[in-house]
């Protein structure tokens, strides 16, 4: 929830934007031409652990943004194979970095180590190269630069040189404004840098602003910092036809102006230090996997949360609530979780329940009803913590002294609840009080997750602020998000009004505008000013430790604000946006940006937070949302209904696109195993399966599930088909195995999407594990298995994998040998006239304590069958196959640009019958028709 949501732009957003222009603010950055003269090197040597250490030094002062600091401590090491690190810090005074224990990793040689003592391994400075397996760092001594280059092919990935003609500087390094560039191919496509709302698509636009500093805005508003920060980008470049991929990051978690220029690209940051690592790949794949080894692997997601989700705020009482469990059931629409925003609290505080509208016996018995079908419940948690004398949860807070200060005193802001304090996540004592409450609210209510929202911080009120003490604040009356404390702004500090001014919100807001105050305190004297853009991201790791250690269950946390590694504790989805054609657009480009991030649990607001959606509308949007990896329908308080039965027209829709997903959620589920082993993504850009293709680089309005899922939504009002670019290969329409296409190049096809149909298509090659769907994950998960498997049309020497993972979803590790899980790998050949399909499985007894079995397979792609069929499990032959059918029919090619290849017939084959236990390797065997 927002304030502003109610608007494209708010109207304190407005008055501020009104102020400043008056004011004669000009919001572009007027950032002078050139600000001296860099650093020069001055000396370089080995460090005890295989590193370079190396002494800069200020050629000439400036005070522009501040005096330059004058001697700096360049750390370079090559981590991994594929990981380099760059710190660059302060070499006398200690400086904020993102806490250690928070985001684990080496830590650098202690500060001077440059500076005052006898150098034994001292490397002359005429040496400018430090080499490893992937990557070679380069040096230039004065001014002082560095490069980075693919050891393979001597390709270029980071130059931070600056010429007289360049638009940017020299390296800068100030106590709060640092500048570092980069040269960039103009060739290079760009992605990441968020989160933002991109009008443009997946790819970052030159000249787009990147501004990254977590705020409480809108979604529904373009180009503007977000809820979280990742100050990660991806690069991938194709050279003669080859792909190569690489990733950046600069971990920092102070506010920064990124400027993308097309040819360069430019960092300014108005605190901390640079600490950059980058990734070789050199895939897009392995970029991921590189990264989220480092930042932590994806959370494993339990597997009701692949389920569909319902939530609205304003659930009045419930009563309502019941109604919408139940009408889902009878729409025969898929539900496994029914949300709460605040409307079930006591007057909006955290950890209460309203004893009026949703009293406790009551709830409990709803509850008692739903997790006995197998749904969950969810509910909302807001960091503001209201100022309340006979409020339990403020009581033991003031008593633990829990929450961040000002001058010595909690710092005050104002949320739903009134007057609040946040709680301090920096502090071990504020994790442990944050595990208790949960604690206490699990035994009032046992919820099946929490929902982190607010998180960025978000403040009605800016400044320093009091209760006022003649008047009742809030009074109950009109908009909550209107501040009725008593306030002044905060100016006359450093971190209140640094001397730079980032693009805050678009307009360069002061950076403790409607958050709190840069220059309040947290543990350890830690100032706001740095800490701002991991609050959401200390919350998440604090609240993930609370449920874990509520029941020893995977935790299921979704959060509004990121950080770099908040995939390793939470979801996300995409915050408040709009019921319009375009933000159903630009929520795949969120999406998709997430995967990159390390956080592939994400997804939108379907068919939008407000206004009221369009019956069309809310129907195209369940066809994407169905596919989102996170697939939830939420709505704001000012909109009417828009549960998916509210019309038949979308209650149709959903019975299709939802009924589709609750088939494959085995295929997701091994998706969410595949993210949290190697961080690949579950929803994909269509160049991380096809990097070769420069044509997919920019397609924004297409993605793919995994490798081998294709969905090519409808997203204009009133069409009824849609033009899909197809990659190069066969592909089958899941919803209509007969139908095929076939490309032997990047290929644009329109294909007919009558009002409750969405393109999904399946790639070739495949193995792809379904089930038989349901009403709910936990009906759907013990239905009997098919295997559909996809060989390429037209050619003779025919391959197909894939994989299926299974476990007991409540354990908090999702890992083999624990006893509680199984995994397989599917093979498939044709060659030679005979078609083969086995298994490999890891650790069955799990599958087959659980009595799962394939009762089908469907081929797609050879020449049917024609005798000769064998079945053996565990290397037994079955006798009896009497029992086991085969049907076919004739591919329909929608469109097949493979004029040469071979014209053989292709078929579809389903084979009935079966009754495979899944936890034992099986295969099977037949000879195929005569012209195969």
């Amino acid at each position: 929830m927002f304030f502003s949501s109610l608007f494209s732009t708010s109207p304190i957003t407005f008055v501020l934007i009104l102020i400043l222009c008056i004011a004669g603010v000009n919001f572009v950055n007027t950032t002078p031409a050139k600000i001296g003269q860099g650093y020069k090197l001055i000396s370089v040597e080995k460090s005890p652990d295989g590193g370079l250490i190396g002494h800069l030094q200020v050629k000439e002062k400036n005070t522009i943004y501040g005096p330059d600091i004058p001697h700096l401590q360049l750390y370079v090491k090559h981590e991994t194979d594929e990981r380099l690190r760059i710190h660059i810090t302060d070499a006398e005074e200690q400086r904020w970095e993102v806490p250690y224990n928070l985001l684990q990793r080496e830590t650098p040689p202690s500060l001077k180590e440059t500076i005052g003592r006898s150098r034994k391994n001292l490397i002359p400075l005429a040496t400018s190269e430090y080499s490893g397996n992937e990557l070679i760092f380069s040096y230039t001594n004065d001014p002082f630069s560095f490069s980075v280059k693919r050891k393979s092919n001597g390709q270029t990935l980071f130059n931070s040189s600056s010429d007289d003609s360049d638009p940017y500087n020299h390296l800068v390094f100030k106590d709060q404004y640092l500048e570092v560039s980069t040269k960039l191919p103009k060739n290079a496509s760009l992605y990441g840098l968020g989160e933002n709302t991109q009008p443009h698509g997946i790819k970052l636009y030159p000249n787009d602003p990147y501004t990254l500093y977590t705020t409480d805005v809108s979604a529904l508003n373009l180009n503007i910092d977000l809820y979280g920060s990742h100050p990660m980008y991806m690069d991938l470049r194709n050279v003669n036809g080859e792909a190569y991929a690489h990733a950046v990051l600069l971990l920092n978690s102070n506010g920064m102006d990124v400027l993308y220029r097309g040819d360069s690209l430019t960092y300014k940051v108005i605190g901390g230090v640079f600490d950059f690592y980058l990734f070789a790949g050199p895939t897009p794949l392995a970029v991921v996997d590189q990264y989220t080894s480092f930042i932590g692997r994806p959370a494993p997601m339990p597997y009701w949360s692949f389920g569909f989700h319902q939530c609205r705020w304003g659930y009045h009482n419930l009563s309502v609530v019941e109604d919408v469990v139940e009408n889902y059931k009878k729409a025969k629409i898929p539900l496994d979780v029914i949300w709460n925003d605040d409307d079930h609290m006591d007057g909006k505080k955290d950890f209460t329940l309203n004893p009026v509208n949703y009293p406790r016996p009551k709830l409990m018995s709803f509850l008692d009803k739903i997790h006995a079908r197998g749904m969950k419940y969810i509910v909302i948690v807001d960091p503001g913590i209201g100022v309340n004398n006979s409020y339990g949860v403020y009581q033991r807070g003031i008593a633990n002294d829990v929450f961040i200060k000002y001058e010595g005193k909690p710092y005050l802001a104002q949320v739903w609840p009134g007057a609040v304090h946040f709680p301090d996540f920096l502090n071990p004592k504020t994790v442990d009080w944050w595990g208790d409450e949960i604690r206490r609210f699990h035994e009032l209510v046992p919820v099946d997750g929490l929902w982190i929202d607010m998180n960025e911080v978000s403040n009605f009120c800016s400044g320093l602020c009091t209760i006022p003490e003649n008047r009742i604040c809030p009074n109950g009356t009109g908009p909550g998000w209107i501040c009725c404390l008593d306030c002044k702004n905060i100016t006359n500090t450093k971190w209140d009004d640094p001397p730079y001014k980032i693009n805050a919100s678009g307009i360069q807001a002061p950076i403790g505008y409607k958050t709190i105050a840069t220059s309040a305190v947290h543990y350890n004297g830690v100032r706001e000013y740095d800490a701002h853009s991991i609050y959401g991201f200390s919350q998440s790791i604090a609240t993930h430790k609370a449920l874990q250690g509520l029941e020893g269950k995977r935790p299921f946390i979704l959060s509004r604000s990121t950080f770099v590694g908040s995939g390793h504790y939470a979801a996300h989805w995409t915050g408040d946006n709009k019921a319009t054609w375009d933000d159903l657009r630009y929520s795949i480009s969120t999406m998709l940006n997430f995967g990159l991030f390390g956080v592939p649990m994400v997804g939108s607001d379907i068919c939008g937070f407000y206004p009221a959606p369009t019956e069309e509308l809310c129907n195209r949007w369940i066809e994407v949302g169905a596919f989102y990896p996170f697939s939830r329908d939420h709505a704001n308080y000012y909109s009417p209904r828009q549960e998916l039965y509210q019309w038949e027209s979308v209650a149709e829709s959903a019975r299709n696109a939802l009924g589709m997903r609750y088939k494959l959620l085995p295929y997701f589920y091994t998706l969410n195993y595949e993210s949290h082993t190697t961080g690949a993504p579950i929803a994909r850009p269509l160049f991380f399966s096809f990097p070769n293709s420069p044509q997919l680089y920019d397609v924004s309005t297409q993605f793919l599930i995994g490798s081998s899922v294709m969905v090519s939504p409808v997203l204009d009002e009133g069409k009824t088909e849609v033009k899909a670019l197809f990659p190069p290969g066969t592909w089958y329409n899941i919803f209509d195995m007969t139908q095929a296409i076939v490309a032997t190049e990047p290929h644009y096809v329109t294909l007919d999407a009558p009002l409750n149909v969405v393109n999904v298509h399946l790639y070739q090659n495949a193995i792809i594990p379904m089930q038989r769907g349901g009403m709910i994950t936990k009906e759907a998960r013990m239905t009997p298995f098919t295997l559909i498997v996809t060989f390429p049309s037209g050619t003779k020497d025919l391959q197909a994998k894939g994989n299926l993972f299974l476990d007991d979803d409540e354990l908090p590790e999702m890992k083999l040998g624990n006893g509680h899980s199984t995994y397989i790998d599917f093979y498939a050949t044709a060659s030679n006239g005979t078609a083969k399909l086995w298994s490999e499985v890891q650790e069955g007894k799990f599958a087959l304590d659980k009595g799962w079995f394939i009762e089908k397979v469907t081929i797609l792609g050879t020449n049917g069958a024609d005798g000769a069929f064998e079945i053996n499990v565990d290397g037994q032959p079955i006798e009896d196959t009497s029992k086991v059918q085969f049907i076919t029919a004739e591919h329909k090619y929608i469109y097949n640009s493979d004029d040469g290849g071979d014209k053989r017939k292709s078929m579809m084959m389903d084979i009935h019958g079966l009754k495979l236990p899944i936890g034992k390797n099986f295969d099977m065997s037949w000879k195929m028709g005569n012209s195969a």
